[in-house]
């Protein structure tokens, strides 16, 4: 997808730009703080993008002009034309700046969540390098200050990703400036705000099934995990986005409608994909150790399935080994092939079969253009039959 690979390359540039412009004012308080805006390029290098191209794709699935990276070609066409003359939208273009800074933002946001949730799980890689505060643990460590370097490594991530979920907002906010449509413009900062809400809240929801699933009753506990994945990803990392960047460009209602009702079942499949990542991945290809989620005691949908079919001895076994963060291989592929045996991941690739079907359903009779149907049903693929 040559658009794609063009908005990657500019969501990067527009980051590295407003980083730039941050750097100074972070350290002309002190270069002590230099550290501060080192790993904040560090941790926004790079990756999936996914959701600033859901972000960029919703804007595009309205927008009145053709102002994306291939603007200035000709045969640009209105989105009810586009879209079969279904569900009109604003009539004023959004800037491509728009749609890139708030694409950017959410991506900063992104960087922002992962270094909380690195410390929420005691995850000491991303990406297969150091997460951010095994990196400050580090600085500790090699200037040899006093105390410990594990709290003062914790400590520093939480500050870190702070100040991202700040400049998060300060680049979203630069971006809704270039919008000329005030109410679009406010339409996507209410966007911007329910999405860190629900996000912040599937969090919570996550943290606890963790630590209160054994109270719970035993038919509640694959609702609940379908819950956490609603609300701490699938709609933050799919639907969310794609109602931003179409909000950004004027939708109107019956698009965003058939935005939401595309994007959360795809959310549910990207996330149950992943659930499948954390248990089974190959460390080389996801950059996070292989059984991740079985030594953070992840309660994912996967874990529920598998509890369902075991016999009490085994699902006995596997609720003593989940989260014990000592786990050698051997015990790592135990519970694998444990849960393999229980049917759970023909059960969960099922599941994720069926959302896809339930998305693809919407985006065929969704009034949106013609380029970005062809565009969300190739990143459709792409999200859901990732190996990271």
């Amino acid at each position: 997808m040559p658009e794609s690979k063009r908005l990657v390359d500019l969501v990067q540039s527009r980051i590295d730009e407003f980083l730039m412009s941050r750097e100074p004012i972070v350290t002309l308080i002190s270069s002590d703080l230099t550290p501060l805006t080192d790993f904040s390029r560090q941790f926004l290098s790079g990756g999936k993008r996914f959701r600033a191209q859901f972000c960029y794709w919703g804007a595009q699935s309205v927008r009145v002009a053709d102002t994306g990276p291939n603007a200035g070609q000709s045969g640009a066409k209105t989105p009810a034309a586009a879209a079969g003359g279904r569900g009109a939208a604003s009539t004023a273009p959004v800037p491509l700046e728009a749609v890139v800074s708030a694409a950017s933002a959410l991506e900063i946001f992104h960087a922002a969540a992962l270094v909380h949730d690195d410390i929420i799980d005691n995850s000491d890689t991303r990406r297969g390098a150091p997460s951010a505060h095994k990196l400050f643990e580090s600085l500790h460590e090699n200037e040899g200050w006093s105390g410990g370097p594990v709290t003062f490594g914790r400590a520093s991530a939480i500050l870190l990703g702070d100040l991202l979920l700040g400049w998060s907002d300060e680049l979203l906010d630069e971006g809704l400036d270039a919008v000329a449509d005030r109410p679009s413009a406010r339409r996507a900062r209410l966007e911007f705000n329910h999405m860190r809400t629900e996000v912040t809240a599937g969090q919570y929801l996550d943290i606890l099934e963790e630590r209160a699933w054994l109270a719970q009753p035993e038919s509640q506990l694959l609702d609940r995990a379908l819950r956490v994945i609603v609300y701490k990803s699938a709609k933050y990392s799919v639907q969310a986005p794609l109602v931003i960047g179409a909000a950004l460009a004027g939708a109107s209602a019956d698009q965003l409608s058939s935005l939401r009702a595309f994007g959360l079942p795809l959310g549910m499949a990207y996330q149950l994909r992943d659930d499948l990542l954390g248990v089974f991945g190959d460390a080389a290809v996801t950059g996070k150790p292989s059984g991740d989620d079985l030594t953070e005691g992840k309660r994912t949908v996967l874990i529920a399935l598998a509890r369902e079919r075991l016999n009490d001895r085994d699902r006995q076994a596997l609720d003593a080994r989940l989260g014990d963060p000592t786990l050698d291989q051997a015990q790592i592929r135990a519970l694998q092939e444990l849960i393999t045996a229980s049917g759970a991941v023909e059960r969960v690739e099922t599941l994720i079969a069926a959302q896809v079907a339930e998305a693809l359903n919407v985006l065929e009779i969704a009034p949106i253009t013609a380029t970005a149907r062809q565009t969300l049903l190739d990143l459709t693929d792409r999200v859901t039959r990732r190996a990271y």
